[in-house]
């Protein structure tokens, strides 16, 4: 089922992470590379940002040796494909019920 609002810690109606939950992860991320940067092990990071092994396995793997800008963010995964307008005509069609729509 598809959110209707978004949320911080949620994913928005259009299929992305919502602004703020965006911010979050590429500030764990910023830590993380702090920590590469100071020689901590992964599973140290791991339990200290309470995140998942894969994650700073492949955040390790793009900061290598790189600056810690390498893991900020580049913003939405992609562009809604569906107008504000034409989103709001699709919450209102369930309340039409299923006679309505055949």
């Amino acid at each position: 089922m598809i959110p209707t609002v978004c949320r911080s810690h949620e994913v928005c109606v259009r299929g992305g992470l919502t602004d703020e939950r965006r911010s979050f992860r590429e500030k764990l991320r910023l830590q993380a590379a702090e920590r590469f940067r100071q020689g901590d092990e992964n599973t140290v990071i791991v339990r200290d940002l309470r995140v998942s092994v894969r994650s700073v396995q492949r955040w390790r793997k793009t900061w290598s040796g790189r600056a810690p800008r390498a893991l900020a963010s580049k913003g939405p995964a992609s562009l809604p494909l569906l107008s504000d307008e034409l989103f709001a005509v699709l919450e209102r069609e369930p309340a039409k019920g299923t006679v309505a729509h055949g």
